[in-house]
């Protein structure tokens, strides 16, 4: 981390945001929970969900199968907290909420697509190596 951008949470300053660097390899660095969060697949299937279009919770959950209502929540709540998508709420009966994404959010799917592109097309060399690495009975 760059001297003099720190605060006593060891988070960067708003006013010291645009010059900050972290260090992933740094130990103490909170990239490294960042870094966490935005490799989540939860978090990589909201985003790219939420590109296309905003969304409201259950069609969400109808979306992106296998999450469960407890794990959707959680992300949308983290996501929201990270600035990378935001939660709209609709005084409607019953109450309509809505989430979309940030533009932070559009640009870390910009950086996250090529990798999505890169698991989507090469799954079949993947489970050729677990395969090959599975037979030899290691």
């Amino acid at each position: 981390m760059q001297e003099g951008t720190e605060i006593s949470s060891g988070h960067p300053s708003v006013t010291a945001a645009a010059e900050w660097r972290g260090d992933v390899y740094a130990a103490n660095c909170p990239t490294r929970l960042l870094l966490d969060r935005i490799a989540d697949k939860w978090t990589v299937l909201l985003l790219t969900t939420l590109a296309d279009e905003p969304m409201r919770f259950n069609a969400l959950k109808r979306r992106i199968e296998g999450v469960s209502q407890k794990m959707l929540s959680q992300t949308l709540r983290q996501m929201e907290r990270d600035g990378l998508a935001t939660r709209s709420v609709e005084a409607t009966v019953p109450v309509s909420v809505t989430y979309a994404i940030t533009p932070l959010g559009r640009t870390l799917v910009e950086a996250l697509q090529p990798v999505i592109d890169w698991a989507e097309t090469r799954m079949p060399q993947v489970a050729a190596a677990q395969a090959a690495y599975d037979a030899r009975g290691s």
